[in-house]
């Protein structure tokens, strides 16, 4: 699905991600975790093709260098955090933003009764379908949230790209995002890259993960085999393992 080689970028000619080599096959999730400053955000706008880089991006088989920006939308979709809203559209329009890529290719470039009809599909999928004649302003930031996964969702890529999407989320749309991304990326050819913060909602969504640290890869694998106790403590600087270990106690005393 996706392979990357030897990719270097950055901005104002400095590296932030150096020499970065690593592949996602079909219907698997990547989870890519590490401290702030690491380059996490960055790999996932080179990957999107909104930085310059150098090295080899392919998706599919085919360089990204030769897929134009509008094509490649129909590929992969970003979903970022959400930083703040400048327009008043109503929640349908907002998502069937995530179908220009399809509408582009039409004839009367408008949307048709099966680009209406999937963004319905994505609303319900998100369960917004009740809010969606209300104008985004007006929405909880949990709210706003799915309605930008109900956006990508629209677009009907290949690859989604999650920076930080959890973010806003209460514990339970949390939890029922990584859940719906578990069952999407495991039908055709799809698959997921994602950034989170949160381990443990990292270790539920990835099959793998790719752990980083001053723009490098410092593992990457099965979740056993990266997010053990010395590898968390070079890259956090601190006991990462004992940390959960604790809290998990915490947690049990509750139960009683």
């Amino acid at each position: 699905m996706l392979t990357i080689k030897n990719v270097c970028a950055g901005y104002g000619g400095e590296d932030v991600i150096k020499n970065i080599s690593v592949s996602v096959s079909k219907n698997e999730n990547l989870m890519i975790v590490g401290p702030n400053g690491c380059g996490k955000t960055t790999l996932l706008r080179t990957i999107a093709k909104l930085l310059p880089f150098r090295g080899e991006i392919t998706v599919s088989g085919v360089n990204i260098s030769e897929i134009k920006q509008k094509d490649l939308a129909r590929k992969i979709a970003m979903l970022s955090q959400v930083s703040g809203i400048y327009f008043t559209y109503s929640v349908f329009d907002t998502v069937m933003m995530g179908r220009y890529p399809h509408i582009a290719e039409s004839l009367l470039k408008m949307p048709t009764t099966k680009d209406k009809e999937f963004v319905l599909h994505c609303l319900e999928a998100v369960d917004l379908i009740s809010e969606k004649d209300r104008e985004i302003t007006k929405l909880s930031g949990g709210q706003l949230q799915r309605v930008f996964l109900a956006q990508t969702l629209a677009q009907d890529p290949d690859i989604i790209l999650l920076d930080e999407p959890t973010n806003h989320l209460d514990l339970k749309y949390q939890f029922e995002l990584v859940e719906y991304l578990n069952k999407w990326s495991r039908q055709g050819d799809r698959a997921v890259v994602g950034i989170l913060h949160d381990l443990n909602l990292a270790m539920r969504l990835g099959d793998n993960i790719m752990l980083m640290k001053d723009g490098r890869i410092k593992a990457c694998g099965k979740t056993s085999d990266v997010l053990t106790q010395g590898l968390l403590e070079s890259v956090y600087g601190m006991d990462i393992t004992g940390y959960m270990v604790d809290s998990l106690r915490i947690w049990e005393g509750l139960r009683k």
